[in-house]
């Protein structure tokens, strides 16, 4: 499965940003009641603004990190990035006050948005045709982080609000000193370019694809989906709890199926589905897939149905790698730190406004006796990704692609 050493590096550093991202979850509200001396609902607003602020940095360091790793390589890059990151979280285990703790969730964001970097080393490894399985990779990497994380934070937090900052620290800092002694340049000298700021933008980092042609309706769809799928960390509890009555633990199993049928996917099946209908259809597919269960849960009358219906859902998880892959595609090596810190910063754009559209939605749905609004939009969104593809991404771009 790995076909150099590196792959494993970065795929644990991605793995380690995903569990540094949700094992703070279960411990945020006790820690901002006890620090701001705040009710429950004041915590709960606070807390929401501090996730905006996570994914606000990232949407400012993804494309700088990304153009840093096409200039001076991906190594130097990375080892920085979760040296930071281990450090930051061991301030934020200290932190005094809530501007502390929004100060060291801001520099998690800004040092830990390691997933474009990683892309890019996956992109330096790969060949054009097997780069799609091999974001897949990254896809289940994040899939169990997505399980690990809230699960680690959970048992970590029974010894205190503050522990699970100082396990995200711990395993920053072992995935720093393992870059640091086995991790191999992947980017060669002749293949670099110059740093411009100009490039360290979302734009900016664009630029190669638009000159490339035939880009924005990909990047367009990637964008719809990135901000439709953020409907499951965003309001999933609050619509079990509405719908269901489900308990914490009845939602924590819930979203445990989903990260794991997710991962099973990316891991089992992106590789032969991609092999057998091409990037593109696999894309639509996902998509498709995504948006029925999504349409499916805004009318969900038994709980079972949750778990059944994803069976058919975790085929969503086709679209990164799908996209991903078309995207790396239609640009050169030296440009593909750019682009996936680009693509990073574009879904960091939608981890903002995603959970925005969708908590609003649902509020606003459940006030007048439909609590299943959100999905409802979050189908429409996957489904508007899907006919750009379908009407806008002619299937001749895999020959397109090819010859550049």
């Amino acid at each position: 499965m790995f076909s150099h050493r590196a792959i494993p590096i970065v795929l644990a550093a991605v793995l380690i940003d995903t569990i540094g991202y949700g094992i703070v979850l279960p411990v945020l509200p006790t820690l901002i009641t006890r620090l701001g001396h705040l009710g429950l609902a004041d915590a709960t607003r606070i807390g929401g603004w501090l996730l905006v602020s996570y994914s606000a940095a990232q949407f400012v360091s993804g494309p700088i990190l990304g153009a840093l790793g096409d200039r001076f390589g991906r190594r130097p890059v990375l080892i920085a990035s979760m040296a930071t990151f281990a450090v930051d979280y061991a301030v934020m285990a200290a932190a005094p006050s809530l501007w502390w703790l929004f100060l060291g969730r801001a520099i998690a964001g800004l040092t830990g948005s390691v997933t474009g970097p990683a892309g890019a080393v996956i992109a330096d490894l790969t060949k054009p045709a097997d780069r799609a399985a091999a974001f897949g990779l990254i896809g289940a990497a994040f899939g169990a982080g997505f399980i690990l994380g809230p699960a680690l934070g959970g048992l970590a937090g029974t010894l205190g609000p503050r522990v699970p900052f100082l396990v995200s620290s711990a395993l920053a800092g072992a995935n720093a000193i393992v870059m640091v002694f086995l991790l191999p340049e992947t980017l060669p000298p002749e293949g670099r370019r110059p740093f411009r700021w100009r490039d360290a933008t979302v734009l900016g980092s664009f630029r190669p694809l638009f000159t490339a042609g035939r880009a924005t309706p990909l990047l367009a769809a990637n964008f719809l989906w990135q901000v439709g799928g953020v409907v499951y960390p965003s309001v999933w509890a609050f619509w079990a709890t509405l719908r269901f009555g489900w308990s914490g633990r009845e939602i924590g199993f819930s979203l445990t199926w989903v990260g794991f049928m997710m991962a099973v996917v990316q891991v089992g099946l992106t590789k032969r589905v991609i092999a057998r209908l091409g990037e593109r259809r696999a894309a639509m597919l996902g998509l498709g897939c995504g948006a029925a269960c999504l349409l499916a849960y805004a009318f969900t009358t038994h709980p079972w149905q949750v778990y059944a219906f994803f069976l058919v859902g975790s085929l969503t998880a086709l679209a990164w790698p799908a996209l991903n892959g078309l995207l790396s595609r239609l640009v050169d090596e030296r440009h593909q730190g750019a682009l996936q810190g680009g693509i990073g910063a574009s879904n960091s754009v939608a981890s903002i406004l995603g959970p925005l559209l969708a908590a609003q939605s649902l509020a606003i749905g459940a006030s007048h006796g439909f609590d299943g609004l959100a999905f409802v939009l979050a189908a429409a969104l996957l489904a508007a990704a899907l006919a750009i593809i379908a009407t806008l991404v002619p299937a001749s771009i895999v020959d397109h692609v090819d010859a550049l």
